[in-house]
């Protein structure tokens, strides 16, 4: 039995064809396209290309040429169907078992896709073409949608009298027309009536293409009718599983890092039809788990813009509260809010794309600086308030499955606490020492965007150096393997090993380090949060330290291999991809 289309066409929309050639040919970005060495033959030159919007990958030396399943099957010795459970598990999806279940599942399928295919298509068209839809085409016009627009996304408009199910009814079984849920049963009239009846109608589609939903707003002015109202969940639509407009923004993963994710249908439009593609909203519910999880597969910043009302803001602490548990150390979710009255359709529409994606680069927060400002708002400067605080935010961190961002964010957490009360541990007088402001913070971390990894890890550990002379002085073996990669970093670190070896008076206040460089540790370094919790605690200092030393370690391993990369696109030399390759064992071993 054959597996059915849409099921590989949905493992070939979620995976990259450069994704799953990297896990074993190490490829260089070259345009559009990627080049690697063949991993059909031995070859000095590469000759083996990877076009993600394509989709297949070609070997001018073997000839060889395919799909993933292709390069599955002939790099691993499988069969088609053993490659599809692997990249079926790869790509976060269920395998398919090929049990009557599936195949009764593939029939419906089959008959739900085809009733949504033909709704859509003659509402979009009736839209398009029918001169007296004038209440419809006035309303869309005063949103600043034109047929261009129209087209793009499929809209249509459901007639109040009309009624298409007595058209599909002569082409599908009651029961698949039923389980659409584009019609619901009325009691009284003992009939099927339109539940997008006097709407606009979005349609919602799978991440392939295909049609599973509708989203419907009302034109008319009735108060006691709801704005907007989407599709019931069915078999085949899951509003948690699902984003408006993904099958289109997810072409764009490999121009773009970042995906805006917005609230509403006419968001998404407004921000493509001014060329910023990159989009999508959910579906009129909390975002899930599954949502970001999805996102993730193709995209590496997600930045959440909501409306700046009251109700959007709410929906971004609940949009957070539930996203940040999905944070890894290569993904980055940021919330972007808008000036008051606006949403992303009006804000572009009246400011532009540049304006807007400016607005985006100076304005974005990252998520646990959102949340740390969000609840920092709900407390006082009291003990228990403080407790509470700390309680709430040491529960939402332990919801972050990666263990290191864990880690990490608890300490951002816990040292912004303590700087809010500095002298309370020490028995002084209780004082609120108030932290900086939201955009104080937004503003060092736009400033620190301009550091590369090396120096921020740099500063962290000169930080801890300065500020524990006397415990380095003793523990001097430390500095053993430990090597700065920037020159500032070299001479700084040369220096104080310098200074603790042969001065008598270890106060920092005696340090003769130039006051510019001086200044960025204090103001960069991510380690003070944590540096005045771990000072009475020699084992955990020195553990953070040894655990800093490696990360730096590792960056100048990466720099190196990025370093020899960029070589061997150059000379292509065969030493050098051995080098490498060695160094990428080594990587893979630390």
């Amino acid at each position: 039995m054959k597996y059915p289309k849409e099921y590989l066409d949905e493992i070939k929309t979620r995976l990259k064809v450069s994704t799953v050639v990297s896990k074993s040919v190490i490829l260089k970005k070259r345009g559009k396209e990627f080049v690697g060495l063949s991993p059909f033959k031995n070859e000095k030159t590469p000759s083996f290309t990877v076009n993600d919007e394509k989709g297949f990958y070609h070997c001018f030396s073997t000839s060889e040429h395919g799909n993933i399943f292709d390069f599955i099957m002939k790099t691993q010795n499988l069969k088609f169907g053993e490659a599809v459970k692997t990249l079926a598990n790869l790509a976060g999806m269920r395998p398919y078992t090929f049990s009557k279940a599936d195949e009764e599942r593939e029939n419906d399928w089959q008959s739900y896709s085809q009733i949504y295919k033909e709704y859509i298509n003659y509402h979009n068209e009736e839209l398009l073409k029918n001169s007296d839809l004038t209440e419809a085409r006035d309303y869309l016009k005063n949103r600043n949608l034109s047929s261009t627009d129209v087209k793009n996304f499929s809209l249509g408009y459901v007639r109040n009298k009309k009624n298409y199910y007595q058209i599909l009814s002569k082409k599908f079984k009651e029961k698949d027309i039923k389980e659409s849920g584009l019609f619901y049963f009325d009691e009284k009239k003992k009939e099927y009536v339109e539940r997008f009846r006097g709407r606009i109608i979005f349609p919602i589609k799978s991440v392939t293409g295909q049609p599973i939903a509708a989203g419907g707003r009302v034109i008319s002015k009735e108060s006691y009718l709801a704005k907007y109202i989407n599709s019931p969940e069915t078999k085949f639509f899951k509003k948690g599983n699902n984003l408006y407009n993904l099958d289109k923004a997810r072409k764009f993963s490999n121009s773009y890092d970042e995906i805006f994710l917005v609230e509403g249908y006419m968001d998404v439009i407004g921000l493509s039809k001014n060329k910023i593609e990159n989009c999508v909203a959910n579906l009129g519910t909390a975002l899930t788990d599954r949502q970001i999880i999805i996102l993730n597969q193709f995209f590496n910043e997600i930045v959440i813009c909501f409306d700046s009302d009251e109700s959007g803001y709410k929906a971004a602490v609940r949009a957070a509260e539930n996203s940040i548990k999905e944070l890894k150390p290569e993904k980055q979710i940021s919330f972007l809010f808008l000036p008051s009255g606006e949403d992303p359709d009006s804000f572009v529409n009246s400011k532009g794309k540049d304006n807007f994606l400016n607005y985006y680069k100076e304005n974005k927060v990252p998520i646990h600086i959102f949340l740390f400002e969000h609840y920092k708002k709900q407390s006082t400067n009291s003990p228990s308030s403080l407790a509470i605080f700390e309680k709430r935010l040491r529960e939402i961190t332990k919801q972050i499955k990666d263990e290191l961002i864990r880690k990490y964010i608890l300490d951002f957490f816990i040292g912004k606490i303590k700087e809010l009360a500095p002298n309370l541990a020490r028995g002084k007088q209780y004082a609120i020492k108030h932290v900086a402001s939201l955009s104080s913070t937004k503003k060092i971390f736009n400033e620190s965007k301009s550091l590369s990894k090396a120096e921020i890890k740099e500063f962290s550990l000169l930080y801890l150096v300065i500020n524990n002379l006397i415990f380095f002085k003793d523990n001097k073996d430390l500095f053993e393997k430990l090597e700065f990669i920037t020159a500032s970093g070299i001479k700084t670190f040369e220096y104080l090993k310098d200074f603790i070896n042969s001065s008598d008076d270890l106060n920092k206040e005696s340090l003769n380090i130039d006051s510019e460089f001086f200044n960025k540790i204090n103001k960069f370094a991510s380690i003070k949060h944590i540096s005045e919790n771990v000072k009475k605690d020699e084992n955990k200092l020195q553990g953070i330290f040894e655990e800093m030393k490696k990360d730096l370690k590792d960056i100048a391993l990466e720099l190196k291999i990025s370093n020899l990369e960029s070589k061997f696109s150059k000379d292509l030399s065969e030493n050098t991809f051995n080098e490498i390759i060695e160094l990428k064992k080594l990587q893979n071993n630390t």
